[in-house]
């Protein structure tokens, strides 16, 4: 049982670890897109390369779990959890390599000032991912909802920068392309936080036994 125990406690770490480098690559991809820094998508690539290492190694260490030790209950939820989040950060992971490519396009092109509120909104996402491990890791519901809510918020700030953009591109055609990559950046970090709020319903399902995947609106 104390090897269990252990096992279990080196899947929080792994998970810890995994999250800390995708927070790190979506903060990189979205300096690298507002001080056009190059430095930053390399960073971004770098991880991207650890991040699936590391997601094959939890997938194993869970997965061998499941397998040898036959968990149950809580134990059962935890790993199951683990396992999607693990799939989760992942994704993360590859959006925040899709803001860096679109930084990286337009990195000779000129700002479209102040770049709406792309930087804002990657504050609330990025602070989604964190309160979403946070929540996993204290087992906290309440601050698992708290993420939940904050989905609507960053939906809302997709559709502002949609329209602002769309307005940008009629008073100025030339910044149609330039436009079009900020739209696909908001498009991703919409996806981010898509990915957070999966963790967050994964957190109320460990601690609650309760699925709110499909009306998560009634525990707002």
């Amino acid at each position: 049982m104390r090897h269990f125990e252990i096992q279990l406690d080196e899947l929080r770490k792994k998970l810890l670890e995994m999250s800390g480098l995708v927070e790190s690559s979506i903060t990189r991809s979205v300096l690298s897109l507002v001080e056009k820094d190059e430095e930053q998508v390399r960073q971004v690539m770098e991880n991207e390369v650890r991040i699936n290492r590391m997601q094959i190694e939890i997938d194993d260490l869970a997965t061998g779990l499941l397998a040898l030790q036959q968990p149950m209950a809580t134990d059962l939820r935890f790993i199951t959890s683990s396992i999607k989040i693990n799939s989760d950060l992942e994704r993360m992971g590859d959006h925040a390599v899709n803001i860096a490519e679109r930084a990286r396009s337009l990195m000779h092109e000129p700002t479209i000032k102040p770049l709406i509120d792309l930087p804002h909104m990657a504050k609330l996402v990025e602070s989604m991912l964190r309160e979403s491990l946070e929540a996993f890791i204290k087992r906290d519901a309440s601050l698992a909802r708290n993420v939940l809510k904050s989905d609507d918020a960053v939906d809302q700030m997709r559709d502002t920068i949609y329209d602002e953009l769309v307005q940008y591109m009629e008073a100025e055609p030339s910044g149609i392309r330039g436009c079009i990559h900020l739209m696909f950046v908001a498009r991703n970090l919409e996806r981010i936080a898509d990915h957070a709020t999966n963790i967050a319903e994964d957190v109320v399902f460990l601690v609650e036994g309760a699925d709110v995947r499909h009306h998560a609106e009634a525990f707002k």
